[in-house]
């Protein structure tokens, strides 16, 4: 029998889930949580051989909880879900050591088989998310140009964040304008939207 837990801040979404793995035979949710500051807690407690985890979870994101319970309990393999499919969230998973990612939308039988395959210690991911992910490639902008454009997303002016970076005028813009070049921005915004999207923000 495969012992669950799943964090779930949506309580529609987790009683489905729930309803859904009960149907299981050989799968048992033994304990499912709202909130990502309870995993650790509750992963302690029931030892769990898979964990799910919504990536966008309160208090505590899902990679940050995921990467917890590999460092605490690498018993427990984890199982991300998301709505959101961006490659670089993958990379950032996949970094964090997790054992799975799959989409929300999903059909029921291949979460079922993403948590018996993470639960054999394999590797299970979202095909078309893998593929985009090997499209996407890595990030292009080094990491003063990453700064710049985060503040820059925020709102901040030129000037604002030049004094904030202790730069000056000209040289914020010149990271702007390598920023946008290296990813055939349009300009600015466009960068900002296309690092949001990659997830290197």
């Amino acid at each position: 029998m495969l012992r669950v837990m799943l964090a779930e801040d949506m309580h529609i979404v987790r009683a489905a889930i729930v309803a859904l793995l009960d149907l299981e035979e050989d799968i048992r949710v033994v304990a499912d949580v709202a909130s990502g500051d309870e995993i650790m807690r509750v992963a302690r407690a029931y030892r769990p051989d898979v964990a799910i985890i919504d990536i966008d979870l309160p208090v505590v994101d899902g990679i940050t909880a995921a990467r917890m319970i590999h460092q605490e309990l690498p018993e427990t393999r984890t199982l991300i879900l998301t709505s959101l499919g961006r490659p670089g969230t993958l990379r950032k998973a996949l970094t964090a050591k997790v054992g799975g990612f799959i989409m929300k939308d999903a059909p029921p039988g291949e979460l079922t088989e993403a948590i018996r395959t993470v639960a054999a210690g394999r590797r299970y991911i979202d095909g078309q998310l893998a593929l985009a992910a090997w499209d996407s490639g890595e990030c292009p902008l080094t990491e003063r140009e990453l700064e710049v454009l985060r503040i820059a997303a925020s709102g901040s002016g030129v000037e604002e964040i030049a004094a904030t970076l202790f730069l000056t005028t000209g040289t914020v813009r010149n990271y702007l304008a390598s920023a946008v070049s290296k990813l055939n921005a349009r300009n600015r915004i466009d960068a900002i939207r296309i690092a949001h999207a990659s997830d290197w923000l």
